[in-house]
Order: C-alpha cells, then structure tokens, then sequence
C-alpha cells in the first residue's frame, strides 16, 4: 500500500516565511489600530506643523522647523518603538496571543524580529510622511544620510529593548498608563520640542543621558548642523541598546 501524496506538503514552512507572513500581520495591526496610529502619525504632525507656525517655544536662531523635525523623527521612532510596541505588546501577552504564538512553529525570537521589523516598517512610513511635511514648511537638511540611518536603526532598538521590557514585566493596565506617562515625559524634557538648554545645568545633565534626548541631539547636530557622525550620542544610544534588549531578554514573562 502506498503512501499518500498531500498538496501542498504538510509541515512547517521556511522559517524566513513564517518571519515575513508575521512581520506583514504585526505591520497590518500596528496601522489598523486607532490609537497606534494617533501616537506615531497624528501627534508628530500636529506637534510639527504646529510648532513650526507658531512661535510658541525659542528654539534658537535660524528656521524653527529646522530644529524642530529632528526632534520630531525621533519622537516619531519613541512612538512606534517604544510605545506603541510595549502597549500593543502588553495587552497580546494579558490576552495570552503570545503563548499560543510560543506554541506554534515560529520560534520566539523569529516572533520578536517579526515584530522588530514591522517596527522599522511603520517607521520607514513615519519617516517619510513628516519628511514630506517638513520639506513643505521650508526644512533644509544637511549633514550625512548613514549617520542618520544609524542615529535611526541604534534608537530603534534602544526603545525596542524598553518597550519590551515593560510590557514582558507589568501588567497590560500598568504598561498602558506606565508608556503613555513616558512618552508625555519625554516629549517635554527630553529635548523633541524645548531644548535642552533652557532647562537648568543639572537637569541638563540628568537629560541628556536619555535615549530620546541623545537621538534628538544627533539628529539635530547631523541635520541641523552638518556634523559627520555624532559619536557620543550613539555611545549613548548604544548602551541603551544593550541595556534594554538584555534585561528584555532576561525578564520577558511569555504569560
């Protein structure tokens, strides 16, 4: 008696398939979600038109867009990164989606960098939305394209890390209050809209240690001021990196 023949074959299929067919659901809930959407598009383009045309906050000599959109990209990266990510995160891991995505074929980590790359995916959108945005209101960059390619990806993963961490550690209730009290934080001190100089010297210091204010300020001395590769920021950004995808790593509770 012969074996049967099944169309199409059972059994898992490639893992950089079971990536890429995750990374395209994670990317559709991220933009299908309301309030996902009013955190990474809406507010960074109202905070950028509106900014922009309204002498509201002194942000220094020359164009006020010019100092504002660095701010505002890497607010758009905390949104997505952090945020978004720790909250929708948090609520898939109260639900218990997480571990039934655990039990299925894609492994954890293939999980975590599908959800990673729907991240860069939503921010590549962010990007050139308020790109666009900013051009219109008389932006003129400067400075080198990979070191803001860098500043970009270090951020990323920086916030990613944190996102992470909070939502594998908290309940869903607590990461919702939890993100959205950072995010208001740092839109405020973290140098996005008010520079950092207007706060007081030790505050300064306190600040310029964060992950947002190091992205802003590199952003801002590439773009801004033309600088080839703001190396103390990354340095910061990097320690980020490793700080929060190691103790994600290490404390992320699946259930």
């Amino acid at each position: 008696m012969s074996a049967g023949t099944y169309a199409p074959r059972p059994g898992a299929a490639p893992l950089p398939r079971m990536i890429a067919a995750q990374t395209a659901l994670e990317t559709r809930m991220l933009l299908r979600n309301g309030e996902q959407l009013l955190l990474t598009v809406i507010i960074p383009t109202l905070l950028l038109v509106l900014f922009s045309a309204v002498d509201i906050v002194d942000t220094g000599s020359g164009e006020s867009v010019d100092f504002l959109t660095p701010g505002i990209l890497a607010l758009a990266v905390m949104s997505t990164a952090f945020t978004g990510q720790a909250i929708a995160t948090g609520f898939e891991r109260r639900y218990g989606v997480l571990k039934r995505l655990a039990a299925s074929p894609l492994p954890r980590w293939g999980l975590m960098t599908a959800k990673t790359l729907a991240v860069l995916v939503t921010e590549v959108l962010q990007v050139v939305l308020l790109t666009v945005i900013a051009f219109a209101l008389g932006w003129s960059p400067h400075g080198n394209p990979f070191a803001v390619l860098l500043l970009l990806v270090l951020g990323t993963a920086a916030f990613s890390g944190l996102g992470l961490l909070m939502a594998g550690t908290l309940k869903a209730e607590a990461t919702l209050a939890a993100a959205n009290l950072v995010f208001l934080l740092l839109l405020v001190g973290g140098g996005v809209i008010v520079p950092l100089d207007k706060f007081p010297d030790a505050a300064q210091s306190v600040l310029g240690l964060l992950p947002i204010a190091a992205l802003s300020d590199g952003l801002r001395d590439v773009l801004q001021h033309g600088a080839a590769m703001p190396w103390g920021d990354l340095g910061i950004l990097a320690v980020w990196t490793v700080l929060g995808l190691g103790a994600a790593a290490r404390f992320f509770r699946w259930e």
